[in-house]
């Protein structure tokens, strides 16, 4: 049996894809590397940040489905994105920048011996920035080569998650029998658990909160984590193992950039997994990376169709050149 190797990618609701486009771009750094639709939901843009080249463990992605309403946090939800960056000097670094671009953030504080920095968007999403000085295990990406941000404080891929929930025992089970996580530290309600090669980038954290009324989906919200497999032999792999556990599984997705297993392991907690590759550079060139609606195989013939149901938005950034500061 083939193990998990990590974080695969975050996916998220945005109140707006416009706004979400500007601030992972502008304000984070982090690259475009896909401008699509939500396959189950075609009029809904699914919007894909990650490195330079959209590696496996760097991205972090958006639905903007229409008419939803806001979320509200609580326990049994996938609470808070981590964003790996390379040194406690970079985590400084964005303290500072929010500070002048004037993003709501909690000031530097540390957690199981890391440097970190958690702050939220316009929708109040959660994030945190987590220092990779101290980290060993799986290898970060590569930032944005003309991005925004210095090369040497730049986002270099996916943190640890976290998850807040009630039924702590059950979770803890789930996670070690069935995923294969390690429980490896704790500090008060707070459960580190790795998997694979370890480090922040195969890590989950779990807050175990049985005071906080139920969270509620909505934007501001994460719709799901996934974590990474090697590939599609892997996937049937793991496909066998949910079933034998018990669970109801949306069995083999083509998800075209990658392929895909969705089961929910608690309530309210969606869980992917999806294969390392293909990946995103298919159908586009390196230097207009996300820059035009990019649609898989099965949903071209619908182009026109689709281009009417979602409104443009302007993606270009390679005539952009940026000042990093």
């Amino acid at each position: 049996m083939n193990g998990l190797k990590g974080v695969h990618h975050i996916t998220a609701i945005t109140s707006s894809a416009e706004k979400n486009y500007e601030f992972f771009t502008f304000v984070l750094g982090m690259r475009l590397v896909k401008k699509t639709v939500n396959q189950d939901d075609i009029q809904t843009y699914h919007l894909f940040f990650a490195d330079d080249i959209g590696s496996p463990g760097t991205d972090m992605t958006f639905f903007d489905f229409p008419n939803i309403p806001k979320g509200v946090h609580g326990t049994n939800e996938i609470a808070k994105t981590s964003f790996r960056v390379p040194t406690d000097v970079a985590i400084n670094y964005w303290k500072e920048r929010f500070d002048r671009l004037g993003v709501a953030h909690d000031g530097i504080s540390e957690q199981f011996g890391k440097k970190v920095l958690s702050f939220v968007d316009f929708d109040e999403q959660s994030y945190q920035l987590i220092s990779d000085e101290h980290n060993h295990g799986v290898a970060p990406g590569t930032p944005w080569q003309n991005g925004p941000i210095p090369l040497e404080y730049a986002i270099t891929g996916l943190g640890p998650v976290f998850i807040r929930i009630a039924n702590f025992d059950y979770f803890k089970e789930m996670l070690e029998k069935m995923l294969e996580f390690k429980e490896i530290a704790k500090e008060g309600s707070f459960h580190l658990f790795e998997v694979g090669q370890g480090g922040n980038g195969a890590q989950i954290i779990v807050e175990h909160n049985g005071v906080l009324p139920q969270a509620r989906q909505g934007f501001g919200t994460v719709h799901h984590a996934a974590f990474r497999v090697e590939d599609r032999d892997t996937l049937n792999q793991w496909i066998s193992r949910m079933e034998n556990f018990g669970f109801q599984t949306s069995g083999y997705v083509d998800r075209h950039f990658f392929q895909s297993l969705y089961a929910r392991v608690a309530p309210q907690i969606l869980f992917e997994f999806a294969t390392d590759g293909p990946g995103f550079m298919g159908d586009e060139q390196y230097e207009t990376l996300g820059e035009k609606l990019s649609l898989p195989p099965f949903l071209e013939g619908k182009r026109e169709a689709i281009e009417q149901l979602v409104r443009p938005i302007d993606t270009v950034r390679s005539t952009i050149a940026f000042t990093k500061e």
